[in-house]
């Protein structure tokens, strides 16, 4: 990957938010467990999860380890609309030390396929 590719790729990833008063060992832990939480869900039509999609924009885990997601869909119209939240809470809230978790689905900057990553853009065959 070029720099400017690899660059695109970082400004892509979701910003993740985090409380000052967990230990950074256990944030480590924490943040990369709701990302693999995070690539267990895909979309039944598309077969990247939602993660290397780049469907998600944040990730925040505030003092009590509560989290807040913000993510959104390929499209408004998304037939999954309605229940992609709910499959997105279950896997993050099934994460070891996550105290609940709250899903806003935004349509706000819309998605685009600029946001994939080099792993969606393989499985997709979109070179």
């Amino acid at each position: 990957m070029n720099d400017s590719a690899a660059m695109e790729a970082q400004a892509n990833k979701p910003a993740i938010e985090t409380a000052s008063s967990i230990a950074p060992e256990e944030l480590r832990r924490l943040t990369d467990d709701i990302v693999a939480a995070l690539k267990t869900v895909y979309d039944p039509e598309i077969p990247a999860d939602i993660y290397e999609l780049g469907l998600v924009y944040s990730i925040d885990i505030d003092d009590d380890r509560f989290v807040t997601i913000d993510m959104t869909l390929t499209a408004p119209a998304c037939p999954v609309a309605g229940e992609m939240p709910g499959w997105v809470e279950n896997a993050v809230g099934a994460v070891n030390g996550v105290s609940g978790v709250k899903v806003n689905m935004v349509f706000d900057p819309p998605w685009d396929q600029s946001r994939m990553s080099d792993e969606a853009r393989v499985a997709l065959d979109m070179w």
